[in-house]
């Protein structure tokens, strides 16, 4: 056995002495817990106001054209306006671009819960609510690796993704059982008192920071920031080919879109078209969560880099086995497993927080969220007119074949750039 040269250490020793933070030391952090708690509140009054808001606006118009409307302007907004607005957060202190936001949003939620409030009113207020979500989030997003540094980012990013999802599918499934007891426009107020909530926990848990400084010690506009953060995530390689990890997403989410149509398709009397849409829609945020979980607490932080393009391709992967049409077991079981892959998702999100500096963090979250979107909306939309001609079936497994092509590609960029990230990132946790 070839003996290692002293003072050096082996890959596998190395990897070997890295530490691994666990999920009880990130929650020790008060930061964190109040960044996690006031995070979990919005959410939950945003998952039970986009229900109320549904039937609000049909309640109103008994229009279907009309409430789809209003929910397609939940996407809208962040991609319209997120990239110019998010840079906010890097031009002002991001607790108080949070506090701002959660309070602006408070209001103009306590004025849609009013019954005599004119329905275009209503659409603005929508409009104008998810609109301040986009520097909110670049904020937070911003904010949380100078709360949790080195490995505690990636775990506490983990820790937050299970607990959104799950707060998003007892949201949606707790959703119409409360608006039936409470009616929309409590609803519309309970979303109201979590903001209200989310930016008490923000001025008691989060300590004030400057607002982040440029080399150049000046403070540009709103517009040259975000021209900056365009050419700083397009401008070099490394983080060109994160963000198109991030967006691969748009390959992946297609089955979400399609899960109605493949529930009629699935559907053998056994169980109702609805029940299998439910359970085609909880399929891939079971795997996110399962994934996050174990990818978080098991794999280290090395790891999660090396791994990131073989887990980008098993998201889309499995996809491809549904051109076999297998029954609704075999159908959700390749489900959770793309869901699993999606893990990948945390190591992308670790190393663009690495190559990016911290005075232009918030704009280039803000522009990368806004791609996501983008990327969600486009995706499902273009799968929906190909279904119209194809069936579900074979646009899930075209979806699967294209986005695995995609992420081989992407995987062997990222083998190419990855070494300084590694290096870093094990000189930090070793």
């Amino acid at each position: 056995m070839a003996a290692t040269k002293p003072g050096r250490l082996s890959g596998r020793h190395r990897r070997s002495l890295e530490v691994r933070t666990t999920y009880r030391e990130v929650a020790a952090i008060p930061e964190f817990r109040a960044l996690w708690l006031g995070q979990g509140m919005s959410l939950l009054g945003d998952q039970l106001a986009q229900v109320a808001l549904a039937v609000l606006v049909y309640s109103r118009t008994a229009s279907p054209l009309a409430t789809a409307a209003v929910y397609a302007l939940t996407y809208l907004p962040p991609i319209l306006g997120g990239p110019l607005l998010a840079g906010l957060a890097d031009r002002y202190p991001r607790r108080r671009v949070m506090l701002w936001c959660d309070v602006l949003r408070a209001l103009m939620l306590a004025a849609m819960a009013l019954p005599a409030t004119p329905f275009p009113v209503l659409c603005a207020l929508v409009f104008c609510v998810v609109l301040l979500g986009a520097p909110f989030s670049a904020a937070r997003a911003a904010l949380l690796p100078e709360v949790l540094e080195r490995d505690r980012y990636v775990v506490g990013s983990a820790l937050q993704n299970v607990t959104n999802q799950a707060v998003q599918m007892l949201g949606f499934a707790a959703g119409g059982a409360a608006i039936a007891v409470l009616g929309p426009y409590r609803a519309l107020a309970l979303d109201c008192a979590t903001f209200l909530g989310s930016a008490l926990v923000i001025v008691a848990g989060v300590r004030h920071r400057p607002a982040p400084l440029r080399e150049d010690g000046e403070r540009p506009s709103i517009w040259r920031m975000t021209l900056s953060g365009t050419r700083l995530v397009f401008g070099e390689r490394r983080l060109r080919t994160l963000v198109l990890f991030a967006w691969l997403c748009g390959f992946y989410v297609i089955p979400e879109g399609l899960a109605v149509p493949y529930a009629a398709a699935l559907a053998d009397g056994r169980l109702a078209v609805p029940v299998i849409t439910g359970l085609l829609m909880a399929a891939m945020p079971m795997g996110m969560v399962i994934g996050a979980f174990f990818f978080g607490r098991f794999v280290t932080p090395s790891g999660r880099l090396r791994s990131m393009g073989w887990l980008a391709m098993l998201t889309c992967a499995p996809l491809v086995l549904c051109v076999m049409r297998p029954p609704l077991e075999g159908v959700l079981a390749l489900w959770v497993l793309s869901g699993v892959g999606a893990a990948y998702q945390l190591a992308a999100n670790a190393a663009f927080v690495q190559c990016v500096p911290a005075s232009g963090r918030a704009a280039a979250f803000g522009l990368v969220q806004s791609g996501l979107l983008a990327v969600q909306g486009v995706g499902i939309l273009v799968g929906g007119a190909a279904a119209q001609r194809l069936g579900p079936e074979a646009v899930v497994t075209l979806a699967g074949v294209a986005g695995l092509c995609a992420a081989a590609v992407l995987a062997m960029l990222w083998t190419e750039s990855r070494r300084e990230i590694i290096a870093k990132v094990r000189a930090a946790t070793t």
